[in-house]
């Protein structure tokens, strides 16, 4: 470091603002992330990274890792206060096991791990691995001059197996007590919901259908019971019919995708040592159930008595995926700007867009076309050629309200393993227990539907039957509670400083937002479609 020269001065500037901001080296050996373990008060904790270096405050607070290396007695001996200290050594240590004894020169790594020293070295050829650390001072004026050194040593094991070689990463980690806690928390608010739409099916609707097939439908009994009086209009077509078949089409390409995603996780088909093939796999599902996407989406349209089956199928193939794409190509931009290794090349940008036109778009066609041949659902009950006046609605059982209310029991369920998930993409922490994860999506779908068909019951029994948009966006809500838990994340848990880092969180995030929101609608509306299709076809109606 040269005093006197401003491209040092602003690298100085940034090494020390890293290590207030406690920047982590993220080293991979043999496709293993090299961890750092330490010692904290409920015992040894190992992470998948280690800091750039610690700062002691003008108060003598050690904060991050020094407060972790840094003890007591030798506090005011061999630290300063007001100082960074760079972790400029690092003693790595690689544990292996030969293949077999025949084959000496066969051996394979099944553990790496090291530990960050601070050591101020005269220069390249005096080089020490004892006495004072590697100091900086806050207002550092001097020349410097840093020396990065490192040991390594190898050490045999032969109890561990080549197969198991994660389990002390996976190990040290002490997230299971609060993942057990999560499920059990999703299991209190699913037997709440599933009570509460037990007590509707089995008592409260039970009696109205019985009572609806006895009675002589006498004017005193029908305005008594609201919801068969919408019998006439409860599958009258909504607005929008286009835009809410293509959601649909979309919903049910994501919500498979995500369920087969995981079920081969839980398997340890995609685990993390193969990296890279969550996602790749997700991509690679999403692009093979263009099919399943152009069915129900063309289907649906034509259950709706919508006739314009291409415009539909372009606006199911096209919207969400443009969407998606105009946004990973502005981050991407940002990237480039920055000149981030993270940023994707103009090759692997063509090679997705000709996975979604020369791929997707002919299977979402193929699915579209076979839809459309179907003879359209047919409803348990006639629509009325003149619509039904829906009565002044008191402000509960307005749209507005059951829909935010509909969004916060399912991400009740949620939003302890959200906090994990965000870890694990933006804090540089591994996600591994996806058996916890698939339970939770399980519960999820239960929410969604429950929750969905507990409110539209609600809302038919107060004579309201516009209740298609309505089911979409009770569960689909559930993704703005996630936009906003992101916004606290971000705020709170996150020390992101630049405009570009935060138009990257932010991009990823609304493309976790919308693909959430799709698959949490379309649980929601088809949960409330074979509700209110069974309810109305059990019914005799004049």
């Amino acid at each position: 470091y040269d005093s006197e020269n401003d491209d040092h001065k602003r690298k100085l500037a940034f090494l020390k603002k890293g290590i207030q901001l406690n920047y982590q080296h993220h080293w991979i050996i043999d496709n293993m992330p090299v961890i750092w373990c330490h010692i904290i008060e409920d015992g040894k904790y190992c992470t998948p990274g280690f800091p750039i270096g610690c700062f002691i405050t003008k108060n003598g607070i050690a904060k991050d890792a020094c407060a972790i290396r840094v003890s007591v007695e030798n506090l005011l001996q061999k630290y300063k206060f007001n100082t960074f200290y760079l972790f400029n050594h690092v003693d790595i240590i690689i544990t292996y096991h030969k293949k077999s004894e025949r084959n000496w020169g066969i051996a394979r790594l099944v553990a790496a791990r090291l530990d960050p020293q601070s050591y101020k070295h005269s220069d390249e050829n005096h080089l020490t691995c004892s006495g004072p650390p590697m100091e900086i001072a806050r207002e550092h004026t001097e020349n410097l001059s840093v020396t990065y050194t490192y040991s390594v040593r190898f050490e045999e094991n032969k109890s561990i197996k080549w197969a198991s070689r994660w389990d002390y990463i996976l190990e040290s980690m002490p997230h299971t007590n609060i993942q057990w806690f999560s499920i059990m928390n999703s299991f209190v608010i699913v037997l709440f919901l599933s009570g509460m739409v037990a007590m509707i099916l089995l008592r409260t609707l039970h009696k109205d259908i019985i009572r609806y097939n006895q009675a002589s439908f006498s004017e005193e009994i029908q305005e008594d019971f609201g919801w068969k009086l919408v019998h006439g209009d409860v599958f009258r077509p909504p607005r929008n019919r286009m835009l809410l078949s293509a959601f649909l089409g979309q919903g049910i390409q994501v919500l498979i995708m995500t369920f087969i995603t995981l079920f081969l996780a839980c398997f340890g088909f995609l685990s993390p040592a193969n990296r890279g093939a969550l996602m790749t796999c997700a991509v690679v599902l999403w692009v093979l159930l263009g099919t399943p996407a152009g069915y129900v989406s063309a289907r649906m349209y034509k259950t709706l008595k919508g006739v314009n089956w291409k415009s539909n199928f372009l606006l199911t193939a096209l919207l969400c995926p443009s969407v998606v794409f105009v946004d990973f190509f502005f981050i991407n931009l940002i990237l480039w700007v920055e000149g981030s290794s993270a940023a994707i090349s103009f090759g692997t940008l063509i090679g997705i867009l000709a996975m979604w036109f020369g791929i997707s778009v002919p299977l979402t066609f193929l699915g579209a076309y076979l839809g459309s041949k179907k003879k359209q659902f047919r409803c348990p009950v006639h629509t009325n050629q003149i619509p039904r006046h829906i009565p002044q609605q008191s402000f509960f059982t307005k749209p507005l309200f059951g829909i935010i209310i509909g969004g916060v029991l399912p991400f009740g369920c949620i939003f302890i393993q959200l906090f994990f998930i965000l870890n694990s993409i933006w804090s540089h922490q591994m996600y591994f227990m996806f058996g916890f994860l698939f339970l939770v999506f399980i519960i999820l779908l239960i929410t969604c539907s429950e929750a969905t068909v507990l409110l539209c019951y609600f809302h038919l029994c107060a004579e309201d039957y516009h209740w298609w948009w309505r089911a979409f966006f009770t569960s689909g809500f559930t993704a703005v509670y996630l936009f906003i838990y992101a916004v606290h994340y971000f705020f709170t848990k996150l020390q992101i400083t630049g405009i570009a880092s935060g138009i990257l969180y932010f991009g990823y995030t609304m493309v976790m937002v919308l693909i959430f929101f799709l698959f949490t609608g379309t649980i929601g509306f088809f949960s409330c479609f074979w509700f209110i299709t069974k309810i109305y076809s059990v019914v005799k109606v004049d």
